[in-house]
C-alpha cells in the first residue's frame, strides 16, 4: 500500500511518538473513503502520543478533541504546538469511561489502537459513544485482531507472546459485528491492508515495547493476527 499523506510527515517524528504500529497509516486507511470536512468536532478517542489528532488536525482541519488515559493533555499539547495545530487540537486527560462531552456534541469518533481496551462489550458503544455522537455521526475505529477466534484454542508457538488479558481484546471480525452491527448504518468492517507496513514501523524503533513484541510477530508471520478496520454511521 502507498500512504502519500503520512510520507509528508518527519519520520524521526513519528518513531519517536508511536506507542504500537504506525496508527498514521492505520488512519490513513481507515479514513480512505470517510467524507471528513472541516466545520466537523472529532473526538480521537485513545489518541496515545497524538500522532492519529495532529493528522486529523492537518489532513482534514477538523476540530479535535485528544482525549487520552495514559498521556499527559500538557505533554501532548508541546507535540500540537510542535506539530503547529495548538489551534485544532484540544488536549484531554480522560477516562473513555467517564467522559465530559455533552450528548450529541461530536460529528465523528475516531479510534486507532485503542478501542478494543474498553468497547470489548456489549455496553461501551451504546451508553458511552452513541450519547456523545450527533444524529448520523461518524464512527471510524480500528485495533488489533485476529483473522479467527483462538482464546479458547491458542497455538502453542503462540502461548510465549499472547497474554490472557490480550486475549480478552484481540478478537475476529465476526466476533466484533454483533458490536456494531445494531448500532452503525453502511457498517464496514475489514482485515486493514496496512499491517505489515504498520507493524514493520513499530518493530524498526528502539522502544522496549518494540523490541518486545518482534518475536511475536516473526513467530505469528501473518498467519492470526491482524489490524481490523470499522466504519459506519449512527443509525
Amino acid at each position: 500500500m502507498e500512504f502519500p499523506r503520512t510520507e509528508k510527515y518527519d519520520k524521526e517524528f513519528i518513531r519517536s511518538n508511536m506507542m504500537g504500529p504506525n496508527s498514521m497509516k492505520i488512519l490513513e486507511e481507515l479514513l480512505d473513503k470517510i467524507p471528513l470536512r472541516s466545520n466537523m468536532r472529532v473526538l480521537d478517542l485513545g489518541c496515545g502520543n497524538g500522532l492519529t489528532s495532529i493528522f486529523l488536525a492537518k489532513e482534514y482541519g477538523v476540530q479535535v478533541f485528544a482525549l487520552d488515559l495514559w498521556i499527559s493533555a500538557s505533554d501532548n499539547y508541546k507535540r500540537f504546538q510542535e506539530a503547529g495545530v495548538e489551534n485544532l487540537v484540544i488536549p484531554i486527560h480522560a477516562d473513555a469511561l467517564d467522559m465530559p462531552f455533552a450528548n450529541e456534541y461530536f460529528d465523528a469518533v475516531i479510534s486507532v489502537d485503542a478501542y478494543h481496551y474498553v468497547g470489548n462489550n456489549d455496553t461501551f458503544f451504546p451508553e458511552k459513544v452513541r450519547p456523545v455522537l450527533k444524529k448520523n455521526g461518524i464512527t471510524a475505529v480500528a485495533f488489533p485482531g485476529m483473522k479467527y477466534e483462538v482464546k479458547d484454542n491458542v497455538p502453542e508457538e503462540m502461548k510465549p507472546y499472547w497474554e490472557a488479558e490480550a486475549l480478552e481484546m484481540w478478537h475476529s471480525i465476526e466476533w466484533w459485528r454483533s458490536k456494531f452491527e445494531n448500532e452503525l448504518d453502511r457498517l464496514n468492517m475489514w482485515e486493514m491492508g496496512c499491517f505489515q507496513q504498520a507493524w514493520n514501523d513499530w518493530l524498526n524503533t528502539d522502544n522496549p515495547y518494540a523490541v518486545g513484541d518482534r518475536k511475536m510477530i516473526h513467530t505469528d508471520n501473518g498467519r492470526y493476527m491482524n489490524i481490523i478496520g470499522i466504519t459506519g454511521t449512527l443509525k
